[in-house]
């Protein structure tokens, strides 16, 4: 048996939700806090933008409960029911210290639990949400993690991992491969500061994602994560550290991203990686071709019967067999 129970609290005078899963028994348990990806990823990791709510989020603490560890997952303040109220508050002051803050109020919230052993909570965050876990561990804070996960950590800058993206989207439309240099173009433009100013040829999903780093809204995260890739925080981690990059993941590539942070990661024991070969960007077990994934309506990740891949979830948990009290923890 497991328990959930929605929380809520408050950050800057806005009201931030979450839901924490405790484990059957009195505890206190270890504990995982889940931190989502990019844009209204919400607290199960699913978004408006993609159909379906079959969340790897909500799998992944259903999955830790069951092994005796208790899990807080929440929305940002620009995700989750509240985002449209939130947002007209949230303009100009979204960025990598604003996400920072939400997590280290989500992880007091969590730490105050009476189910929860504060000392050993671990950090475990999905593609952009990897970034913000990484700037947790090599602050100083009042609850430090024992150990992160970075799952689908970008191992190039943003900007790069974008620019390959929407080449593959681009791929997808016929002629949309002579396109890209267009892309490049205004990809350009605005490394240097200028507005993109994307060619009106290109396809319309392709000219809403490059719009979405000039939104308002996004500034100024969107231009700090232009030029951030997990590497550039990696080296100074002290804690034990587990990378995973799926096989299957069409936006974080094993080798476009993983060999970057291996060369980062050289000679750290603190460090593990894994390449799970069946497990797409979030973690779901995918058979699918690149190609496929990228012609289906959301990339297909949460659709109604996906689950977790199973040998990602067995690495995550025997990493944190390994890293907590072995005793209060089940291995897969």
């Amino acid at each position: 048996m497991t328990a959930s129970v929605d929380v809520s609290w408050q950050l800057d005078g806005i009201v931030m939700d979450g839901t924490v899963v405790r484990p059957d028994g009195d505890g206190p348990f270890p504990a995982v806090v889940l931190v989502a990806g990019s844009g209204p990823t919400d607290r199960d990791w699913c978004s408006p933008l993609l159909p379906g709510n079959n969340g790897s989020a909500r799998l992944f603490a259903e999955a830790f409960a069951l092994a005796g560890i208790a899990s807080l997952r929440y929305d940002k303040r620009a995700s989750g029911p509240h985002a449209m109220e939130n947002l007209p508050r949230l303009i100009g002051k979204a960025s990598m210290q604003s996400h920072l803050d939400e997590l280290v109020a989500a992880v007091e919230v969590l730490a105050a639990q009476e189910c929860v052993d504060a000392s050993s909570i671990v950090g475990l965050g999905n593609s952009e949400g990897a970034l913000h876990v990484l700037h947790y561990a090599t602050s100083k804070q009042d609850v430090p993690f024992v150990g992160i996960v970075l799952a689908a950590p970008p191992g190039r800058p943003i900007q790069e991992v974008l620019l390959s993206q929407l080449a593959l989207q681009a791929a997808q439309v016929p002629g949309g491969a002579e396109l890209l240099p267009k892309v490049e173009e205004a990809a350009a433009r605005y490394a240097a500061g200028q507005p993109m100013n994307p060619d009106p040829g290109l396809p319309e999903s392709v000219r809403m994602v490059l719009a979405s780093f000039e939104a308002p809204a996004n500034l100024p995260l969107a231009r700090e994560l232009w030029v951030e890739s997990a590497g550039d925080s990696l080296t100074n981690v002290r804690i034990p550290v587990l990378v995973l990059i799926g096989g299957r993941d069409v936006q974080i590539d094993v080798h476009a991203d993983g060999d970057p942070l291996q060369r980062a990661a050289a000679g750290m024991a603190n460090v593990t990686f894994a390449f799970p070969p069946s497990a797409n960007h979030v973690f779901k077990e995918d058979t699918r071709t690149p190609a496929e994934v990228a012609a289906s309506p959301g990339n297909g990740y949460n659709a109604p019967d996906t689950h977790l891949d199973p040998e990602s979830l067995t690495t995550i948990l025997d990493w944190l067999q390994a890293i907590v009290d072995p005793a209060r923890v089940t291995s897969a």
